[in-house]
């Protein structure tokens, strides 16, 4: 399985022979539209695990292209499905086998909205288990003591974490995260876009392997195999 960062919270995964886009905003991230053209972009699956601009931007763009089936909640699926796109709803607390393998939609603590305001349903992330490979994708979340649920039934072998903290858990509690998720593999995200979300990098570093965590700070479009 390779994780490719393009950026905020978006993550290109290949497994398999399947492409995975996860919360695809490129075109709109200062940091990531001169490097990620989205019409290179060939998914077969988009994931999206909320409704802000911030993780939906290119959604339309990229399913209009690709053809890709886009995987959320059901309000966000829905949305989608009414404008013609292929889409596939789900719950907290479901699962599905696709043909990429096994995909499970959890808990997340943040809001979800459209960028016109409309509902988005609720938050979630996200466990994709491929290739005797288990991730585990939070999206924009708090620190939830529902994280202590996912070793109950899934050993992991990355966690996914946002680490920019104001919108969402910051470096402290991602590392609490990571004890509740029993996964010392961490690949952070949703840092340094705009002045909010932006870290320091070297403390971050050194908190995590502190505490005896093997963090990955990704630059745009660089990867990591599992």
């Amino acid at each position: 399985m390779k994780i490719t960062f393009l950026g905020h919270a978006t993550l290109l995964i290949e497994t398999g022979n399947k492409i995975i886009l996860v919360d695809p905003f490129i075109t709109g991230n200062e940091k990531a539209k001169d490097l990620i053209k989205i019409e290179n972009l060939k998914p077969d699956y988009i994931l999206v695990t909320h409704a802000h601009q911030d993780h939906i931007l290119d959604v339309e763009a990229i399913a209009k292209l690709s053809g890709a089936i886009i995987v959320s909640n059901y309000e966000i699926a829905m949305h989608y499905q009414e404008k013609g796109f292929k889409a596939h709803p789900m719950n907290h607390g479901g699962q599905w086998n696709f043909d990429f393998g096994t995909l499970k939609y959890v808990n997340a603590i943040h809001t979800s909205s459209f960028p016109d305001g409309s509902y988005g349903g609720q938050p979630g992330g996200f466990i994709i288990s491929s290739d005797h490979k288990n991730i585990y994708i939070a999206g924009d979340t708090a620190l939830t003591m529902d994280m202590k649920l996912i070793p109950l039934s899934t050993k992991l072998d990355l966690a996914v974490l946002p680490i920019g903290d104001n919108f969402t858990m910051g470096v402290d509690d991602a590392i609490l995260a990571s004890d509740f998720v029993a996964c010392n593999k961490i690949l952070g995200y949703h840092y340094d876009t705009f002045g909010y979300i932006e870290i320091d990098h070297d403390l971050a570093l050194k908190k995590f392997a502190n505490s005896g965590k093997n963090l990955h700070l990704l630059a745009i479009g660089e990867d990591i195999n599992l």
